[in-house]
């Protein structure tokens, strides 16, 4: 679990026994905060992700994060740098110590670009998109899935490659459902930790004997990338605005055109957002689509025969 935590002097605390210097607060969420610390060994920025823990299941739900985390040595999932709980009284805090990337997030990204009346060239998303699937199959391939798969739970790292963050959602990822009771708690465990404009149709109404697997996360990336391609998921209005994101997302998506887009890479999106789970490929399947599509070096041509 790491070693024992302890606030040393006003602004730095020490995990590891390594000390870090308080710089500002990065966000917060409903039971979650987010802080800039400055690594007084090193000079390095990190983020430090505080999670209020209420009760035993909250410090184990924490645990398994920072597990996840463990899990990967992945260039696009993000790394886990400390982990170690605070204990004051009844209340404790688990603490996950990550690398800090000024660039911030995909939506960021997309934000400043849309700000500007721009979007993102086909050539950069096809080398993000490149990167995400490359960590997805790495997380799918150990038997979990993101579940909460977004542009605002992926970062840009220095290079701006796309790192997965977040784990807090995975799970297993094949779950067999077997009588109703299974399916409610699964449906009612997904309205809780995966976002509702980028959740799977599977998984608003779960079916009382289905299999429920890591094509969740296909769906997710297919919203990302009509993020990518629009400057907004295809249902982020539909929510705004108050209508049943479960009703929108049981009929096919319509793409509109647009001449920025080739042929390949909406069909790339068609194919990720099929609505039903058993007819939508698997990830592997889009990286190596996506591979294909990558654009050539300065100076490489094909040939044409």
């Amino acid at each position: 679990m790491g070693h024992a935590l302890c606030i040393c002097s006003r602004g730095t605390v020490v995990i590891d026994n390594k000390r870090y210097l308080f710089i500002q607060k990065l966000g917060e969420g409903g039971f979650s905060y987010v802080d800039l610390v400055e690594g007084l060994h090193d000079g390095h920025f990190y983020a430090l992700k505080r999670i209020l823990c209420h009760e035993q299941q909250d410090r184990e739900e924490a645990q398994r994060e920072a597990d996840m985390h463990r899990l990967f040595h992945h260039p696009n999932i993000l790394r886990l740098v400390a982990y170690c709980v605070r204990e004051r009284g009844s209340r404790h805090e688990a603490w996950l110590l990550l690398p800090f990337f000024k660039r911030g997030t995909l939506w960021n990204e997309i934000e400043r670009l849309k700000d500007k009346g721009s979007f993102l060239t086909e050539d950069q998303i096809l080398l993000l998109l490149l990167g995400i699937c490359r960590g997805l199959e790495a997380i799918h391939a150990k038997g979990y899935a993101h579940r909460d798969l977004k542009p605002t739970n992926i970062l840009l790292g220095d290079e701006g490659q796309p790192i997965l963050m977040d784990l807090g959602s995975m799970n297993q990822a094949c779950i067999h459902v077997e009588g109703s009771r299974q399916a409610l708690a699964l449906q009612d465990w997904a309205a809780q930790r995966c976002t509702i404009s980028y959740r799977a149709p599977e998984l608003f109404s779960v079916q009382s004997h289905c299999v429920i697997d890591e094509r969740t996360d296909v769906w997710s990336l297919g919203c990302v990338l009509y993020a990518m391609m629009f400057g907004e998921g295809p249902y982020d209005m539909v929510f705004q605005k108050g209508d049943s994101v479960a009703l929108a997302v049981q009929n096919q998506l319509h793409i509109p055109q647009s001449s920025r887009h080739s042929s390949a890479l909406q069909q790339l999106l068609a194919s990720m957002m099929t609505v039903d789970p058993q007819q939508r490929p698997h990830v592997p399947v889009f990286l190596s689509q996506v591979e294909a599509l990558q654009p050539l070096p300065p100076g490489q041509h094909t040939t044409q025969i």
